[in-house]
Formats: structure tokens, C-alpha cells, sequence
């Protein structure tokens, strides 16, 4: 991984065999990061990606594999009891023969096989709480 700082945003690329999350996590400790919003494009070559099952308040997973075009990526870092955390959502388009298909979910983990470019701007520091209404952590605005 390598990251280059330009005042509130910060410019960062994630090398072949590296994790998607844990690099932002590492480069948001190193720059003492506690809040931020992101976007990047990459290729993968395996994620896993979920979705959220309320009556469950869990996420089920599906692990893709293969030469993953990472079209999309956005999301937030936040505090969530004093550890940071990242909430991201992707989407990936791949090749079975002839035709495209598309996976798209909650990031939940993805490994580098080309290279990921991610812009990370920097915010104030952005903690969460629980919606009671909604049963899930938010924004604590």
C-alpha cells in the first residue's frame, strides 16, 4: 500500500495481495483518522460480500471468485466504541464465458489482484449510535 496526504483528502492505493478494509483502517490509524467518506475502482480476484437480514441482525455472506472488476466502492469510516470501523458497499462485474454478471452487497472483505485506487476525504470525527427505530447503528449527528 502506498497513500499520499493533500489536506483533507488522502490518495491511496492498495497493492496485488493486499485486503481492501484493513488497508483503509491501517492508513486511517496512521494518519489519525476518525472519520472520513470513500470511493475507489480496483481489480479483485476474490471478495466477500453481504447483505444485511434484519430478523437476523446479521449479514449473510457470498464469496466470489475470479478476475473481479471493482466498478464501484463507496463508503464511511466511523467510531464505534472508541475502534474505528469501515461500512463500505461494492459492486463487481466478472466474466462466465460470454456473459457479465454483476455482485454487489456490503463489502465485508476483498483481496487485490491488480491494484485498488481509493480516495479517502477526511471529515471530523464521526461516531454511531443505535436507531431504535430502525435497529441499526447510525450516524451520530
Amino acid at each position: 500500500m502506498q497513500y499520499r496526504r493533500e489536506g483533507d483528502r488522502i490518495l491511496i492505493r492498495v497493492d496485488k495481495d493486499e485486503e481492501i478494509v484493513q488497508t483503509i483502517l491501517d492508513v486511517c490509524r496512521k494518519e489519525a483518522v476518525r472519520g472520513g467518506v470513500f470511493v475507489g475502482i480496483g481489480g479483485c480476484d476474490w471478495a466477500n460480500v453481504g447483505s444485511y437480514v434484519p430478523e437476523k441482525g446479521t449479514f449473510k455472506d457470498h464469496e466470489v471468485a475470479g478476475v473481479l472488476e471493482m466498478v464501484s466502492l463507496n463508503g464511511n469510516v466511523t467510531e464505534e466504541d472508541g475502534e474505528l470501523a469501515v461500512h463500505a458497499h461494492v459492486a463487481f462485474s466478472s466474466f462466465e464465458g460470454d456473459a457479465c454478471t454483476t455482485v454487489a452487497g456490503h463489502l465485508l472483505s476483498a483481496h487485490v489482484c491488480f491494484t485498488a485506487e481509493i480516495l479517502l476525504t477526511v471529515t471530523g470525527p464521526i461516531g454511531k449510535v443505535l436507531d431504535p427505530r430502525a435497529g441499526i447503528m447510525v450516524w451520530d449527528l
